[in-house]
């Protein structure tokens, strides 16, 4: 009978290597993605959080509500008997009432909208499936906000601000999907590890970070997204991400995050915000 021993011995060297280097890739890749989905589901378990918090603030004032009501309903039985002084407790029962069903009424605003949001980043993950899971992208929340981050080694070489094919590849087909997501605005910024740069065109972090988002924006509107709903900023290396002690951490820090703009009307008070504003 055949050994395996003997079956890998008559497998030539250069398969032999070429099968081990598959091997080795498909672990890779396979830590790759379970990486990518632990980042996914933290992000996703944040959000969610939060959304745990509105709904036991919501339960909360309709239990002071009820309460209130309750008051209110004894103070208007006795409100024959006690006329003249119950007139102001009625008062500011009311006011009370009054003030607890908008905070409700906010409160259940908030919900929903942290509602939708998780449904959006949920469906963001999906439309970005393809590039996450080539480890490409990935997408988080970021201070409450929806963000695409993409390494800018994969984007342009060092020290440049010229897109690679790949790079141009890559955000080509981003651009596809932020423009089918419809009348959403994007702020592209650039951030750059703690390495000082200083060449004519780049005197500093800054200015390479700038040239790199504006690059960023041009490609992402020749792929489809409205001019008027991009724009560019730098950060150089004021908001690092990672340790910029160690390599692994400088390569983080180098990145290009696109952040899907908040549509603030879509938030509780705006309307009155507008009307502070004039």
């Amino acid at each position: 009978m055949l050994t395996l021993a003997f079956l890998l011995a008559c497998i030539p060297k250069k398969d032999f290597d070429a099968l081990s280097a598959e091997l080795a890739a498909e672990k890779s890749a396979h830590s790759t993605t379970r990486e990518t989905l632990a980042q996914r589901e933290t992000s996703l378990a944040e959000e969610q959080l939060r959304l745990a918090g509105l709904r036991l603030e919501e339960t909360r004032l309709q239990g002071e509500l009820g309460a209130a009501k309750t008051a209110l309903a004894a103070a208007e039985a006795a409100w024959s008997g006690e006329k003249a002084g119950l007139v102001s407790d009625k008062s500011k029962l009311k006011a009370s009432v009054a003030e607890m069903e908008g905070a409700l009424k906010e409160a259940a605003a908030r919900r929903a909208e942290a509602e939708k949001r998780v449904a959006e980043f949920r469906d963001l993950l999906l439309r970005f499936k393809k590039l996450i899971d080539a480890g490409q992208l990935r997408v988080q929340i970021v201070d409450g906000r929806m963000v695409v981050v993409l390494a800018t080694d994969i984007l342009f070489a060092s020290g440049k601000a010229d897109l690679s094919d790949g790079g141009k590849t890559a955000l080509t087909e981003v651009g596809g999907v932020l423009a089918a997501l419809g009348d959403r605005a994007f702020q592209v910024e650039g951030h750059t590890d703690n390495v000082p740069i200083a060449t004519d065109r780049f005197p500093s972090n800054w200015e390479l970070a700038s040239a790199r988002a504006i690059v960023v924006v041009k490609t992402l509107i020749t792929a489809g997204v409205g001019a008027d709903h991009v724009s560019a900023a730098s950060f150089a290396d004021t908001h690092p991400v990672a340790d910029n002690s160690t390599p692994e951490g400088k390569k983080v820090n180098r990145r290009i995050e696109i952040v899907l703009v908040p549509d603030l009307s879509t938030l509780p008070g705006f309307d009155e915000l507008q009307k502070v504003g004039g």
